[in-house]
């Protein structure tokens, strides 16, 4: 069966489906992306998603293409028509067709969206064999990193660059300071040496991740502490366990860095039972934990 997407207005075959190539997204980066699991045939943690969608475009001026109900529709529609339950949404806004210009519009057009689904495998059940390494990298990207740009190509320069050293994330680290920031499409984590557990604090350096967020929530709510403060490269390469959180990587354990191990190499008993934790919550289709 051919996948079908969603573009402006219209329900297409994808391998019909295009966009104009005076789309300022395609032409300046100029729009704003979501990533979205779906589990069960339901969004996981979807208002956290569209609230962060409708946040990003209101700090670059771009008006949601409609509204969040009717958005919310667009995309049980699109699982619905491509028959997937459990799978990964993309959707792009951009600030549509115009004669390329770097300034905006001088008349406003309207927004185009792009919606597409696919099918991923199955929700990891074996915690030890969801482990996995990671490289760091100079973080090379935009001072706005709170912002879910579309223009990715220093993320996919240190994706890359961790696929081609057999890692799956790239962690990054400000030069500067020699402070972490986030994986390249990923919240870090670390449980340090005292045992506690760690990621950077919310500022215009990493984005705020709707799995950063829900699985917060969760901590909360089962009584565990959490600190969110920054900390250095040194920091993490002391680390007793480690981890990262994403709508792609759920919770994934990190268990080498560079090579070297993390703690002794196997997946710790905090991030073994924050996976379990989090595990619930998508399975549990809490999909609005607060």
């Amino acid at each position: 069966m051919s996948r079908t997407a969603y573009v402006n207005g219209r329900y297409l075959p994808q391998s019909e489906a295009s966009v104009n190539v005076e789309d300022r997204g395609y032409q300046f980066g100029d729009g704003i992306y979501e990533v979205v699991h779906l589990y069960g045939g339901k969004y996981v943690d979807e208002d956290r998603h569209l609230a962060r969608l409708e946040r990003s475009l209101k700090e670059i001026r771009l008006p949601m293409p409609m509204s969040r109900a009717a958005l919310s529709l667009v995309l049980r529609e699109v699982a619905r028509r491509n028959r997937v339950t459990e799978g990964l949404l993309y959707m792009q806004v951009t600030r549509g067709v115009a004669r390329r210009d770097h300034v905006f519009p001088a008349k406003p057009v309207p927004p185009a969206l792009v919606v597409t689904v696919k099918r991923i495998a199955p929700y990891p059940g074996d915690v030890d064999r969801w482990a996995a390494a990671c490289i760091t990298q100079p973080d090379l990207r935009w001072a706005r990193r709170d912002i879910k740009s579309v223009n990715l190509l220093p993320n996919v320069l240190a994706r890359q660059a961790a696929k081609e050293q057999g890692a799956v994330e790239a962690i990054l680290y400000d030069e500067a300071t020699g402070m972490v920031t986030e994986g390249a499409a990923t919240t870090f984590w670390i449980v340090d040496e005292s045992g506690a557990i760690r990621t950077r604090h919310l500022d215009y350096v990493i984005l705020p991740g709707c799995t950063r967020g829900a699985l917060m929530a969760e901590l909360r709510e089962a009584g565990i502490a959490f600190d969110e403060r920054g900390f250095s490269v040194e920091e993490m390469r002391r680390a007793r366990e480690a981890f990262i959180t994403s709508a792609t990587s759920f919770v994934k354990p990190i268990t080498r860095i560079d090579g070297a191990l993390v703690g002794d190499g196997l997946v710790g008993p905090v991030v073994r039972r924050l996976f379990d934790i989090f595990a619930r919550h998508v399975k549990g289709a809490q999909r609005n934990a607060a």
